[in-house]
């Protein structure tokens, strides 16, 4: 039974380039993986029987295939890949071993779509065996470069958190260790700690040759603020126990580890980040000059908000310098229910100020975006005729013009409010819009 099987694969594979299955195989594959089938291809071009043994990993079929004819183990099929770069991207660590011994194979051919060797894809997908088999040889590039994204093994191990390889390069002594990427500019620490690595991270701050301050060249982040903009506490946790780490270290666009970490909701981080003595809870970013709190109330993180606000030196009404509105502003326009509330409770904050271009107030935005439970919050210290935005725009009209019907119910039922108050910039009453 088992030989009438292998017959039938090997039928199968002697031209599988030209067969339904290895098209549906490779579909399968890219699909899973995330990317375009076939490079742009239509059907399984090139992808043959060879291919197709090394993809799978059968052994036992795989050396039959090569004893079927003869090969180009060097054929490149789909993306440009060859055998050993399927069998290595794919883990199949014996056929790896059997592909190496044939005397014409290249192990360190690269594909034609991404630039990657054979021992990069081991790398980049954490097969670490493949990856010892590889490095045992002496013609195989440890601190190779693929050409899509400029990376090294090192750095798409220390980007997957894979120890086991990443300790094996170590052990390399051509390996550069601060090798900064094409794609992004970045490090292998600053990828390890973008992706919450904290282990790799570890090792890689153990060597006493790593930059811990290398900020990427696209970004201008160091690895900290990568660390904290994504929430991954234990690596901030390893960063910050370093005497060389400034942790209050600013991007491109002037945003701290705590600036990003409030602006991302990342709670713990800003707890850590807080507790610290040389951290400056007010700072402010250089595009539109917003601080911890502001961003936290912008994106509703009502818990970060509670936590700032019982900081004694946090600024509740720093206005932004792209529109000049408060915290309070911001989550009122966003709908924050939970942010608005602990602002507009505090007695240091005025919720009639307006925001500096327009003139609209947190009223306004509640009754403007329809913001019902917004709206009742603030509604016992707002004076709901002189809220209005530059253009004479009051919170009725802008209930009106946007069917906010339930908005509209509670502004009418109050005593205090003119329905008939003129909007200036356009010159009609609310009553049927009279000229």
């Amino acid at each position: 039974m088992a030989g009438n099987i292998k017959v039938l694969a090997l039928r199968l594979l002697d031209r599988f380039d030209q067969h339904i299955s290895a098209q549906l195989l490779l579909l399968h594959y890219y699909h899973n993986a995330g990317e375009p089938c076939c490079g742009g291809m239509v059907g399984p071009v090139g992808f043959t029987g060879l291919h197709g043994a090394a993809f799978l990993g059968i052994v036992e079929i795989a050396e039959a295939v090569l004893n079927m004819k003869e090969w180009d183990v060097n054929a490149t099929g789909q993306a440009g890949r060859t055998a050993l770069t399927w069998a290595a991207g794919r883990g199949q660590e014996e056929v790896v071993k059997m592909l190496l011994k044939q005397e014409d194979v290249n192990p360190d051919q690269a594909d034609t779509k991404y630039g990657l060797t054979p021992l990069l894809w081991a790398a980049r997908n954490g097969h670490s065996g493949v990856v010892k088999v590889l490095l045992e040889r002496g013609d195989v590039n440890p601190d190779q470069v693929d050409t899509r994204y400029g990376r090294t093994p090192l750095s798409w191990a220390a980007r997957g958190g894979h120890l086991g390889i990443v300790k094996m390069l170590f052990e390399q002594g051509d390996v550069n260790l601060d090798r900064v990427d094409t794609a992004s500019g970045q490090t292998p620490l600053s990828l390890a700690a973008e992706n919450g690595r904290s282990g790799v991270v570890k090792m890689l701050l153990e060597r006493g040759d790593v930059n811990p301050n290398q900020a990427s060249t696209r970004y201008g982040k160091v690895p900290l603020l990568f660390a904290a903009q994504n929430g991954h506490l234990e690596v901030v946790k390893v960063l910050l126990e370093r005497e060389d780490i400034y942790p209050d270290q600013a991007d491109d666009h002037g945003k701290t580890p705590l600036l990003l970490a409030a602006e991302n909701g990342h709670s713990e981080v800003v707890k850590l980040l807080l507790e610290r003595g040389d951290v400056n809870h007010n700072q402010v970013d250089n595009l539109y000059r917003r601080t911890p709190l502001l961003l936290a109330a912008e994106n509703g993180h009502s818990e970060l908000v509670k936590l700032l606000l019982e900081r004694g030196d946090v600024n509740p009404s720093q206005v932004d310098s792209l529109h000049g509105w408060t915290p309070l502003g911001w989550a009122a326009m966003g709908g924050h229910l939970g942010a608005v509330k602990l602002l507009s409770q505090r007695g240091d904050v005025d919720p009639n100020l307006a925001q500096r271009r327009f003139d609209e107030r947190p009223f306004w935005w509640a009754a403007q975006e329809g913001n019902l439970e917004v709206l009742k919050t603030l509604l016992e210290r707002v004076d709901v005729n002189s809220d209005h935005n530059r253009f004479g725009v009051t919170p009725l009209a802008g209930a009106i013009e946007n069917g906010h019907w339930e908005i509209l119910k509670i502004l009418l039922n109050r005593k205090d409010l003119n329905p008939n108050q003129l909007i200036t910039g356009y010159g009609w009453h609310m009553a049927g819009r009279r000229s």
